[in-house]
């Protein structure tokens, strides 16, 4: 049986960036707080657990005093960095450079928007990190869409300013902009009032065509991910869409040996947020699993 794991998976380098600066500040402390999961992959933060990495929520930051917290890759909204100036936080800002432009043009976006009367709209995950950072970005006023049915929010007769949370399909995003076009015309508005910004990552997005040749060239293709990881989600549909024998599996565990009888080859990939540690682990697993049966 051959196994192959795909040189083009695994970190992004915004998720690659925030793990080295916790690991670099682990070197030096025993314990570090982390503003959230520092990356939608239970293994890996499970791992970093073990190093004195801390997860926190939000209420628990409002309790924290004198201390160095992890901003992760997916960015904060601006009451953050104002709770962490009130409680003398020390903020370890791993924030994707990729998400603090985007909040940069969110922000200027939303300030002619208060001109013209316009609303701003978010492509993305509602309750996502990332998502809370963008919308904190317009005193959380941004309309978020993720569906048709969540256009009915907008109104369509006055200007629309559209973004895409980084991390999110292409296909999905000019599908939503599709739809939205649609009922600017049926509500008689012009396309001068639409501004649609294609704001996903292009290392998320340049995933999507090479995912899909490496689909094609196995038999059975087994894709690692967090199950909370929404570019993991939109990652495995397109593998999906192009080899019906293709799993969703969060580690080794989860592989079924049925699934590899009479197969000749393997073909293991990931999202932008699966360690390349926990593909070797899969490797292992399938291979250890000896001839087809």
């Amino acid at each position: 049986m051959k196994v192959t794991i795909d040189k083009n998976s695994g970190y992004c380098f915004g998720v690659e960036f925030a793990i080295q600066m916790a690991e670099d500040e682990l070197a030096q402390e025993e314990t570090l707080y982390c503003l959230g999961d520092i990356v939608h992959n239970r293994m890996e933060v499970e791992r970093l657990h073990q190093r004195g990495l801390r997860i926190i929520d939000r209420e628990q930051l409002a309790e924290l005093h004198n201390c160095k917290v992890l901003i992760r890759a997916h960015g904060e909204p601006p009451e953050t960095y104002q709770l962490a100036l009130q409680n003398n936080l020390e903020l370890i800002d791993a924030s994707c450079p990729v998400v603090l432009k985007l909040q940069n043009r969110v922000k200027h976006a939303f300030d002619l928007s208060q001109r013209q009367d316009g609303q701003i709209v978010i492509y993305g995950q509602p309750g996502h990190a990332e998502v809370a950072g963008l919308t904190g970005q317009t005193g959380n006023r941004a309309i978020i869409v993720m569906n048709e049915a969540d256009l009915d929010q907008i109104d369509f007769a006055r200007p629309v300013t559209l973004f895409s949370q980084t991390t999110k399909s292409t296909a999905g995003f000019y599908k939503m902009k599709a739809l939205m076009e649609a009922r600017i015309q049926a509500a008689g508005g012009t396309m001068d009032s639409f501004d649609a910004n294609d704001s996903i990552c292009r290392q998320v997005s340049n995933r999507e065509p090479a995912l899909a040749r490496f689909a094609t060239e196995f038999d059975v293709v087994l894709f690692v991910s967090g199950r909370k990881s929404s570019n993991g989600k939109a990652l495995f549909s397109v593998v999906n869409g192009v080899n019906p024998r293709s799993y969703f599996i969060e580690n080794a565990d989860e592989v079924q040996n049925e699934w590899l009888a009479n197969v000749q080859s393997v073909g293991i990939c990931g999202a932008t947020s699966t360690p390349l540690w926990l593909m070797q682990q899969v490797a292992e697993r399938v291979e250890g699993v000896g001839e087809p049966v």
